[in-house]
Formats: C-alpha cells, sequence, structure tokens
C-alpha cells in the first residue's frame, strides 16, 4: 500500500470514471487502474463497481477511501510540519494571553507581526493563567503571555516588559486633586477589583492587603463589587462606584470616558508587574519565540518599559 495508490482510490471516489481519475493525477489510465486493482488484491475486498462508462462505491470502499482520504491529509500535515522546521517563521503560532494582558497588547502586536513575518498567522486565545499553562502543556498552544511569577516544570520563561499600575478614579472624586497617589490613600476607598482567578487580583492585593475588606455601614451599595473584566471595572469607576488600580496598559484604553475618568501615578515607586513569555522546552521554533518577544517589544507602548535583558530565559520558573 502506497501514497500514491490511495490517491487514486480518492481520485477514482471523486471523479467516479477511471479515465478522469487518472488524468487528474496526471497519470496513464493503465497505470491507474493496475494501482487500483493491486490494492484491492492487498485489501481482499473490492473497492469499486465497475459499470459501463460509471463507477460507484462498495460499502466497504466508502470506508477506506474515507479512512485514505485522512491518511492523505496527515501525510500533507507531515509535509507542512517538516517546511516549518526548515522556516521557523512559516506556519500559524498559537498564541494564548492572560485577560488582562490581551485586549491592551494585541491590537498593537498583531499588525506589527505581520509585517514582521507574514507567514505566520497568530492563532489568539484569551483565557485565566491557570488555563493556559494546561493548555501549554498538553501541546494544544505553542507560546502564552503572563504575568510573573509563574512556576511550570519543562516551561521555558522569558521576561519581555515591566508594566507599572496606576489608580483610576471618577473625576469628580477628591483624591484627583492630589498629583500622585499612596497606598495609604486607598484604604479609605471602595477599591474594585477583579474576581477570583485573576492573577491580577493578587498582585493588587499583594500591595495593598486592606483594599480587601468589607464595606462600610454606610456605604452605598450592601456589598463589595468585582468585575470579571478590566473594562467592566472601568465603567463602575466611571459609574462613581469606587477606585481602582489597573495595569496602565488598561487605564486609558478608551479615551471617550476622558471626561468620567482620572488615572493618576503612585507616589514613589510604582508597583508593577513582569510580563513574559513562556513556551515548553521542547517547542521546535525557538526563532518564532525570538521574533514574537522582538515585535512586542516594538510596540511602542509608551507606559511599559523593557524587563532587563539580563534576566534571561528561566526553565520552569517565575520571577
Amino acid at each position: 500500500m502506497t501514497l500514491n495508490e490511495l490517491r487514486y482510490i480518492v481520485a477514482v471516489a471523486r471523479e467516479r470514471h477511471f479515465g478522469r481519475a487518472a488524468d487528474a493525477c496526471f497519470v496513464s489510465q493503465p497505470t491507474l487502474s493496475v494501482a487500483v486493482k493491486k490494492l484491492e488484491t492487498e485489501l481482499g475486498v473490492s473497492l469499486f463497481e465497475r459499470g459501463h462508462g460509471d463507477v460507484t462505491m462498495t460499502p466497504a470502499g466508502e470506508m477506506v477511501v474515507s479512512q485514505a482520504q485522512r491518511v492523505l491529509e496527515e501525510a500533507s500535515a507531515i509535509k507542512q510540519v517538516a517546511r516549518q522546521g526548515q522556516d521557523q517563521l512559516a506556519g500559524p503560532l498559537r498564541l494564548g494571553a492572560i485577560y488582562t494582558i490581551g485586549p491592551y497588547l494585541l491590537p498593537h502586536l498583531v499588525p506589527l507581526l505581520a509585517d514582521r513575518a507574514p507567514q505566520m498567522p497568530l492563532v489568539i486565545e484569551e483565557n485565566f493563567t491557570a488555563v493556559l499553562a494546561d493548555r501549554l502543556r498538553r501541546g494544544d498552544l505553542d507560546v502564552i503571555v503572563i504575568s510573573l511569577p509563574f512556576d511550570e516544570p519543562g516551561i521555558l520563561t522569558l521576561p519581555v516588559y515591566d508594566e507599572p499600575f496606576v489608580v483610576l478614579l471618577p473625576s469628580a472624586h477628591p483624591l484627583t486633586l492630589n498629583e500622585e497617589i499612596g497606598i495609604d490613600d486607598l484604604r479609605a476607598e471602595n477599591v474594585l477589583l477583579l474576581g477570583a482567578g485573576h492573577c491580577f487580583r493578587e498582585q493588587v492585593l499583594d500591595v495593598c492587603p486592606d483594599c480587601l475588606r468589607k464595606p462600610r455601614p454606610d456605604a452605598r451599595l450592601p456589598q463589595s463589587i468585582e468585575g470579571g473584566s478590566l473594562e467592566t471595572i472601568r465603567y463602575m469607576v466611571a459609574g462613581g462606584l469606587g477606585v481602582t488600580v489597573l495595569p496602565c496598559t488598561a487605564a486609558g484604553a478608551d479615551r471617550f470616558t476622558e471626561r468620567l475618568l482620572t488615572i493618576r501615578r503612585f507616589a514613589g515607586e510604582a508597583p508593577v508587574r513582569r510580563v513574559a513569555l513562556a513556551w515548553r522546552k521542547s517547542f521546535p521554533r525557538p526563532r518564532a519565540i525570538d521574533a514574537l518577544r522582538l515585535a512586542i517589544q516594538g510596540c511602542q507602548i509608551s507606559c511599559i518599559r523593557a524587563a532587563g535583558a539580563s534576566r534571561g530565559v528561566r526553565d520552569g520558573e517565575g520571577d
């Protein structure tokens, strides 16, 4: 059994005619007919009923042709993998990003990478860190963009940029009179947070543990509110329900709300998160990772700064 023989029976099934199938395969009709008969003898079944001017498949032939089509598709996929091995920037790159990074990085990254590596389109997925990590381990994703720390065995991480946090306030809030906001200023405020499962929530609470607290008896709302996304939280701040802490890329993402929202930097050294790429040690396209890193660093997002190159690649280790 050869791939050519499988191609021939698929062609016969498609054309319903040996002569047209031979033309489609660029061989003579006797060559194709002999090959099909040889395969039928090897399999011990008749694949086709040969009538005058017409060919139909037998029940066994339908199953064999269906399987042959899948085999040919897999053989084609092997060739594609081999081509990608020769040119690591050829073929799709399956990229995952956490919810608090994707919406603010990808609009800059996708067009830039398309210019730099036009044969490497991105297949993008957004999700929680834990879900992306699992899909990365299982090979469903090639590389993910996450926030450190990130500790997974067999996974390499490479810091790409540092992103400071900022405070987002309703424009009528008294704290807008301050040029900078201190952590102590937030303790008396209703700080809106992401829900459980978001790593950025935990990063904010590391900086400001008192930001997670029960509301005061005189609070406008009977219980604390958590948002499912940074965009939802921004709209709640615009609605006057509280203040929040955001990564700087998310704070000014929607300029039409400038009259409702005010951004303030932290006093002193601002809290920051380190954004990194993570991929399997066995991933065979390191040049694709490097192209992605360079594209991210070339996005020219004003509020971030490149992570120190001296850190290098870490194996299964976070920040």
